[in-house]
């Protein structure tokens, strides 16, 4: 079962009458769908790509019926739009997956936590919930998650729920052991509960994968793929690149740039990716076409990703910025000519050392351009271009 299969997903959200007519109701599952989950590979769809039976399987040991699921559609990264899309054309099939995830882990709560720019999910998810039987509805509340780019982070949500901060915290401990309120909490992302209520269903099975993608390429937008497809297909399913490509984002801004002829031949799955030192992240794949400058680009997405600092730790908050500000003098053509040096010894330092993964994220990502983009970086001339965010 494709996540997207049925109705036109452009003409809005699918009825929760016509979804049970589709698909039927939620299975009546027990703990044994830890099982399923694990003999599937299932692998969380938000970024981190974690085991999602382990997650399961740490709550379940610890629920006591006081567990808390909790819906992450955060959606933070600013290219991203496969969680949105989801919650707004299928949101039944992402709230089976939250209610099996509470019956199985015999959870007294659900909170859906949708990034508040996402107004079109929100009302289709409120709409759904609305439409399921009484004691589902009593379970549901709802939560709008601060756009920024670390709301979605597990430690950031549950922050963000005990205390109002969308800020990620230290762990341990981690949600599995005190999460919301201080009970066992499940985060999943909503791709993630999809594919969980389509194991759940007789011959289901998590084999496709949501991409976004962005740049170059003719029909922008979410794809979905089954895993193991290449790049270069998803392209070609697409409409195939407006424009040469100068380099491919795998990952969106938390990725890698990869050459072109490197990643067409990439397959689009966890562990083949990982394979190549790579990971899918939040599914963003893009194009950055030949006519762009790839050192004003990398500038660009180094400022926004370093405003978006937690500012709890001095990698990050200063660390980031430094890094930033380096960039956009080679960007800008106002280095003394040690900017390049410095990136290199300085991106070094701030790998490992944060209180939160966002320094570690973004690191990635530049040092990913220093090596794809290492001819511009040292030959760049100053262009007159809009500065991006």
């Amino acid at each position: 079962m494709r996540l997207l299969e049925g109705p036109e997903v452009g003409a809005g959200a699918e009825s929760y009458a016509d979804h049970v007519r589709r698909l039927g109701g939620v299975p009546d599952l027990g703990p044994g769908l830890i099982g399923t989950l694990q003999r599937s590979g299932l692998a969380g769809r938000g970024g981190a790509a974690f085991p999602t039976a382990v997650k399961w399987q740490a709550v379940a040991e610890r629920s006591r019926g006081q567990a808390v699921v909790v819906v992450n559609g955060a959606e933070g990264e600013p290219r991203s739009q496969k969680d949105r899309l989801l919650m707004s054309a299928r949101p039944h099939l992402v709230l089976d997956g939250a209610f099996i995830a509470a019956r199985v882990l015999r959870a007294r709560r659900v909170i859906v936590y949708i990034g508040e720019r996402h107004q079109s999910a929100r009302a289709a998810m409120l709409r759904a919930v609305a439409e399921r039987p009484d004691p589902e509805r009593g379970l549901v509340t709802f939560s709008a998650a601060p756009a920024r780019y670390v709301a979605g982070a597990e430690a950031a949500a549950i922050h963000f729920l005990n205390e109002g901060v969308a800020t990620p915290t230290t762990v341990p401990p981690y949600p599995f052991e005190r999460g919301v309120g201080g009970a066992p909490t499940l985060v999943q992302n909503v791709e993630t509960l999809a594919h969980v209520a389509s194991l759940a269903r007789p011959g289901g099975a998590a084999s496709t994968l949501l991409l976004t993608l962005a740049g170059g390429v003719a029909t922008a937008g979410v794809l979905e793929v089954e895993a193991g497809v290449t790049i270069g297909e998803a392209m070609r399913r697409a409409g195939g690149v407006t424009e040469s490509p100068r380099a491919v984002l795998v990952g969106g801004y938390f990725g890698s740039w990869v050459e072109p002829e490197r990643a067409w031949l990439l397959a689009i799955d966890h562990e083949s990716l990982r394979r190549h030192g790579l990971g899918l992240g939040c599914g963003v794949i893009g194009l950055l076409p030949a006519s762009r400058c790839p050192v004003c680009e990398t500038a660009g997405i180094m400022r926004y990703l370093a405003s978006e600092s937690s500012a709890q730790c001095g990698p990050c908050f200063f660390g980031l910025r430094a890094l930033a500000d380096a960039c956009t003098r080679i960007s800008e053509g106002s280095s003394d000519g040690h900017d390049l040096q410095r990136l290199q010894r300085w991106a070094a330092e701030v790998a490992g050392r944060g209180s939160c993964r966002h320094p570690d994220g973004a690191v990635m990502f530049l040092a990913s351009s220093l090596d794809v983009f290492a001819r511009e970086f040292a030959h760049h001339t100053a262009h007159n271009l809009r500065r991006s965010a």
